[in-house]
Formats: structure tokens, sequence, C-alpha cells
């Protein structure tokens, strides 16, 4: 029963955070809380993806920031872009400036406003810069950074799909996660992580074990900051929301990596 769960638990993240093709079983609230809970698992896979596209790119001649721009886009072909359409949205919701109802109606429009392109077009410039550095100092550094800041942004998920954090609307995504995973559970995940990226960063020193391990828990504090925000303006969490928690989680984890260089 609970390599069956596990299992279920798999596929709800690989199905739902991915667009490998990967079929969903069970959508009841044990296997999406199985599902947050092995998030992280389906972050390794991407950030492994994106790592390795950037490095055949730097074997085969190109530059680092080309390969950054492989890293950069290859987590966003993995989830069709909704992360980052769901940054942009979150941005105009909480630039709008309106009550909760309104600002949740300017998220689901199609359309993007002002707010979510700057945010948008700031964070991928961020992102391009960070991974170009880092290949350009150490192919190792620019690979491990696009892996670390993957997993962090599925565990930033985790996190906020923990138990007390109410969905803003009954229906959608944001509702068949919020409030899944349970309170011992989110802290153990984040602290697999954080160890399993020391461990990774190891391989560049005790400085790139601690760097990596920061990277990874001020990660998760940048999207809790935006989380809390959230909840207050929206009454609790969506989608949108959800996307937008991932692409600040990497972001601010591929800042820190960057730092001290």
């Amino acid at each position: 029963m609970l390599k069956s769960s596990r299992f279920d638990g798999l596929r709800f993240a690989f199905g739902t955070l991915t667009v490998l093709p990967v079929r969903v079983h069970r959508w009841d609230r044990g296997a999406a809380r199985a599902g947050m809970l092995t998030a992280p698992v389906a972050g390794l896979v991407v950030g492994g993806c994106a790592a390795g596209l950037g490095l055949l790119l730097l074997v085969l001649g190109a530059g680092p920031l080309l390969a950054a721009v492989a890293s950069v886009a290859v987590p966003a072909a993995l989830t069709r872009g909704l992360h980052l359409d769901g940054l942009a949205d979150t941005a105009d919701g909480l630039g709008s400036g309106k009550p909760a109802e309104d600002a949740l109606r300017i998220m689901k429009q199609s359309d993007i406003g002002p707010f979510g392109v700057i945010t948008l077009v700031l964070v991928v410039l961020a992102q391009i810069a960070v991974l170009a550095q880092l290949y350009g100092d150490s192919w190792v550094r620019g690979a491990q950074a696009a892996v670390v800041s993957a997993v962090a942004a599925r565990l930033a998920l985790t996190l906020a799909a923990r138990t007390g954090v109410p969905p803003a609307r009954p229906e959608g995504l944001g509702a068949a996660v919020a409030g899944v995973v349970p309170a011992p559970g989110a802290p153990a995940v984040a602290a697999a992580v954080t160890l399993g990226a020391a461990v990774w960063g190891a391989a560049l020193g005790p400085y790139g074990a601690l760097r990596a391990a920061a990277a990874v828990l001020l990660s998760v504090a940048a999207a809790e900051l935006l989380l809390r925000r959230c909840v207050r303006r929206f009454g609790g969490v969506t989608g949108d929301v959800f996307g937008a928690l991932a692409e600040t989680a990497a972001t601010a984890s591929l800042i820190v990596l960057a730092l001290g260089h």
C-alpha cells in the first residue's frame, strides 16, 4: 500500500508539474499530498535536463550565454511556461491595487499587463545572467546551479501546499493542492533538500556545500515572503501563485549561488 501511494504521488508530481508523458490515475487529496511531498523529485529531473542541455551546448563549442539561455528555456518548456505565466499573472494581480475579487479576475484573464511583463523580463534576464556567469566561471558550477534552482523551485511548492494555507478559489490546481501537505512533512522535505544540495555542492569544496545549502534556504525564505503577501492580498493561493513562488525561489537560489565569485 505504501509503495502504491508513493508511485501515485510521483505520478501526480510529474503529471501536474511537468509535460512529461506521465498519466495521473488519482486526483484525490491523498495523491495530491504525496505528489506535493515529492515535487522536488520532479525538480531534480527538470534541473537535470536543463543542466544537460547547457553542458551539451558547451561541449559543442557554444558560449556560456547560449548555454544559460538553454538552461532557462528547458524548465519553461517542461512546464509549458505555466510557472512564468503564473509569475506574470500574480505580478499583475498584486500590482493592480484592486480588491481581492477583482485582482483574482485580472489574474485569470489571458492577457498580461505591464506589471507582469516587467516582472517576467527582469526575472528571465536575472536567471540567464546568473547562469551565464556561472557557466563562464565553471561548467560544474553552472550545471549545479541549474539543478539546485529547479529543485528549490519545487520545494517552494511543497511548502506552499502545507496545512493552514488556504485556496483563494474553490476550483483549480491551487484548490486541489492547498493544505494537503501535513505540518511535519513540509520541514522534513525542506531539510532533506537542503542536505542534498549541500552534498551536491560539496563537489566544489566546503564553501560550495555551504553556498548550495544557503541557496535553498534563502530561496524558500523569499518564496515564503511572497506567499504571505499573496495570502493576505488574495485570501489564499491559486495555481498562478504557485507558479510565481516557483520562479521566485528559482531566481533567488541562482542569485545566492552567484554571490562570492
